[in-house]
């Protein structure tokens, strides 16, 4: 019966393998990806312009801004990417976890408060919501991999030494 048990414990359900088939996930990839497009149509278009109207200063803060924010959104992206291919079973749970050491979850932070006030608001608005997209990636990210980190432990079983107290007091 013992043994039973056991060997039941290879079968339990990891809930971070999960995480990717739920509706919080579809939701953020798509999010995600949304803001990759809109970002790419702004800084190709609209913000071309607003950047030349800039003066030299806040034109130096909207190139270095604009890196930032495209760095940052090419990490998230990646990050999704790879979590998808999960999703779709192209890869598992662990392949995931050593190829994501490659994304940096914290790349580009934005500037000082105080510099960005002085860009456009749309460049503004993308950053703020490239950094909450960045916050809800970790969250979830600790959520998977540290669930994943901590499943790999050995856990063993709880009740071994209760039983061998047991044991160990009708054998004297």
């Amino acid at each position: 019966m013992m043994s039973d048990q056991l060997q039941g414990e290879g079968a339990l359900v990891h809930f971070s393998e999960h995480l990717t088939n739920s509706a919080a996930f579809a939701t953020l990839f798509r999010d995600g990806m949304d803001l990759v497009e809109e970002t790419a149509a702004y800084l190709d278009g609209a913000g071309r312009g607003e950047a030349k109207a800039l003066d030299r200063s806040a034109s130096l803060t909207y190139a270095t801004e604009s890196m930032r924010l495209t760095t940052r959104l090419m990490q998230l992206a990646s990050w999704l990417l790879l979590h998808r291919a999960v999703k779709e079973g192209e890869m598992t749970l662990s392949q995931a976890n050593r190829e994501k050491t490659k994304v940096k979850l914290s790349a580009a932070d934005p500037g000082p408060d105080d510099a960005l006030e002085k860009l456009p608001e749309q460049l503004q608005d993308l950053i703020s919501r490239s950094m909450n997209l960045q916050e809800k990636v970790r969250r979830l990210d600790g959520t998977i991999h540290g669930a994943a980190t901590m499943e790999r432990a050995p856990i063993g079983n709880p009740l071994v030494p209760h039983l061998n107290r047991l044991k160990a007091a009708f054998e004297r």
